[in-house]
């Protein structure tokens, strides 16, 4: 049963750093697309980052693009998503998500597979 496991949120200083991992098991998804949304409260679930099924090309949403960076490791069928200069405004659940469309993905409903989410406070 496909399963992915988003870990590594918590309470972060606004400027600060963290890295969330997102762990699938069940089955590999080498060959396809992936990518993070995040969802504050009251707010619709928003496009983050998205990385193609071979690792050659990424896209952000403009909000968090010189700050967040996507990558995946093949051989630890797992995400990444590394977020530095945190601001307040990037508290949210984040989730993982894997499509199995190709090319550019960056709607809730191109994704087939998603996480439970981890939640990220950046405090002011």
């Amino acid at each position: 049963q496909v399963q992915l496991v988003e870990s590594g949120g918590g309470l972060v200083q606004a400027g600060g750093s963290l890295r969330l991992s997102c762990t699938a098991s069940g089955r590999t998804f080498n060959s396809y697309g992936k990518g993070w949304f995040r969802q504050a409260p009251g707010q619709e679930r928003e496009f983050v980052a998205h990385i193609n099924w071979n690792g050659d090309s990424t896209y952000y949403a403009a909000s968090v693009k010189g700050r967040f960076t996507i990558s995946r490791d093949n051989a630890k069928n797992t995400i990444y998503l590394q977020m530095n200069s945190l601001k307040p405004d990037d508290t949210a659940v984040y989730y993982c998500a894997i499509t199995s469309r190709t090319g550019l993905a960056t709607t809730t409903a191109m994704y087939d597979y998603w996480g439970q989410g981890t939640r990220v406070t950046v405090s002011s």
